[in-house]
């Protein structure tokens, strides 16, 4: 005799949904779980064991006859301790402990050794396949319940134990079906918290603040290079502050990536904010891009939608900060492995900060450099051209000097460059409709052509430019599109002489 139950496993940020059969036959004893289970679903079986017994229920045992359970497809790896409850349940409905029908329910939860129901990663990429999958009825740990009722028609029962369930499935004791949050509400709600740091609160750095808006409005990737305390961290943190909130179907995107990497609270179920991740620069490239034996969600893919700060730029491994070089341009990460290949969304603006030498005081006002002409260029090796590339900014964040720091002086808030920022961004929106594009970062040579007219004098200004300092093709396009930026901020429809020579400004030292 066998039974089938639904559960599901995740898939990058995807889920797919999971045949839970379970058979009893004649023979000598054996609890066996198949179809690709990884340590963590072995190990189920002693769980399962013991939670039925501690729930009032007839575990198996010598008594019993062969126990077989099949996760399928087969070909499907199956990691995490999510078919505890399902492996459960089905033996209790095949041994008839319980009677009830399977059929459009979907069952995924951990259970520990006295039935106590543990929460699981996923949940909402979950709900969202079981839905769209046609079934009408998910039970998950009631410590999940708020996440997985973001979904709207589709039942959400969570439940604290294995007896709740057991009992709600004979029909002794329902359990109530969670309420749907209403994701406008909490949305519009999140939306009006006041963000951590505000510009007004950054004293001087006029010119960063500058880039900051740029960036923010063309999603352009910038580097910060200056002494240590001249406020580059502060102002890395800062332009989360500036880009524009995000729209609902972006916080579901986001908030899908938190859950599978395990990382919502339980008091915070949906994320509203852009997240800001900043890794440390010992990270490894597992941690940066993601990956492990069977592929999660890395830094860059959690500040997807958001802000990637790498602080100390050049002590970050070489071969680490190669591995963003696919992401930066392609806006998503795929990881292979010998069981196939999955993709994270890695759509982030990238800030980074660096000091101009290894003791920080190149050409500092007054502290004097100790560093060997040898050590400033392996310092400076360290990153590499096609990297730097992909650098649409490069500014220089210089010591603060007193009447700057202490001196009043009424600077804009976050609130008002962010309005701005989000003008300019509905400008590109409409320049973009219909083109799979949606900032100038992403214009191709093709667009760059299209949109990107100059007129008469910054035509002049260009070719002298080009032909005085030797910039290369790629560079000449990198600075049409902040050029396109900067005439966006203006609401000027051709760049302009001003929007061009502001936008040189922002090169690399080396280029200029």
């Amino acid at each position: 005799m066998s039974v089938r139950l639904y559960s599901a496993a995740l898939s990058g940020i995807n889920a797919r949904i999971v045949e839970v059969e379970c058979d009893l036959a004649p023979g000598l004893f054996n609890f066996s779980i198949v179809g690709l289970p990884d340590m963590a679903v072995k190990e189920s079986k002693d769980r399962v064991s013991a939670a039925l017994k501690n729930s009032g229920a007839a575990p198996p045992s010598r008594r019993n006859k062969r126990v077989t359970v099949n996760l399928a497809p087969a070909d499907l790896k199956k990691e995490g301790p999510a078919y505890d409850l399902p492996i459960a349940l089905g033996y209790l409905l095949v041994s008839e402990q319980v009677k009830f029908d399977p059929e459009k329910k979907l069952f995924a939860g951990e259970l520990a050794l006295d039935g106590a129901l543990r929460p699981i990663d996923g949940v909402l990429s979950i709900v969202i396949e079981a839905k769209n999958r046609g079934f009408q009825t998910v039970f998950v740990p009631s410590t999940n319940a708020a996440e997985a009722a973001l979904v709207k028609d589709i039942e959400i029962i969570g439940a604290n134990n294995l007896t709740e369930i057991m009992e709600h499935l004979d029909g002794k004791k329902l359990l109530s079906i969670s309420k749907n949050s209403e994701l406008s509400d909490i949305f519009a709600k999140n939306l009006d918290s006041d963000p951590e740091i505000d510009l007004a609160l950054i004293r001087g750095q006029e010119k960063a603040k500058r880039v900051l808006e740029i960036a923010a409005s063309g999603n352009h990737n910038v580097i910060f290079s200056g002494p240590p305390g001249s406020g580059k961290t502060l102002l890395a943190k800062a332009l989360a502050s500036i880009l524009p909130k995000l729209n609902l179907e972006e916080a579901i995107e986001v908030t899908r990536i938190w859950s599978v990497a395990g990382l919502l609270k339980n008091d915070r179920s949906f994320l509203s904010q852009r997240p800001f991740r900043s890794p440390h620069h010992t990270a490894s490239g597992v941690a940066l891009v993601g990956g492990g034996a069977w592929p999660r969600p890395g830094e860059i893919s959690l500040a997807h939608r958001g802000v990637l700060f790498l602080d100390e730029f050049p002590e970050f491994s070489r071969d680490v900060l190669e591995n963003l070089r696919q992401p930066l341009e392609e806006n998503t990460v795929t990881i292979s492995r010998a069981q196939g290949s999955l993709s994270f969304p890695a759509q982030f603006l990238m800030v980074a900060a660096m000091n101009p030498c290894p003791c920080g005081y190149l050409n500092d006002s007054l502290k004097e450099c100790v560093c060997a002409p040898h050590q400033i260029i392996r310092y400076k090796r360290k990153l590499s051209g096609p990297l730097l590339d992909r650098i649409d900014l490069h500014v220089e964040a210089p010591r603060l000097k007193y009447e700057e720091m202490s001196k009043e002086i009424l600077s804009e808030t976050s609130k008002v460059v962010r309005e701005r920022v989000a003008k300019a961004r509905e400008i590109q929106l409409a320049r973009f409709k219909g083109e799979g594009i949606f900032t100038n970062r992403e214009m191709s040579v093709k667009h760059i052509k299209k949109y990107c007219a100059l007129d008469e004098t910054a035509e002049k200004m260009m070719k002298t430019a080009v032909s005085t300092m030797g910039f290369s093709a790629r560079t000449y396009h990198r600075l049409l599109k902040i050029s396109r930026t900067i005439a966006d901020l203006d609401n000027c429809a051709d760049i302009k002489p001003q929007h061009l020579a502001e936008a040189l400004q922002y090169r690399p030292r080396e280029e200029v």
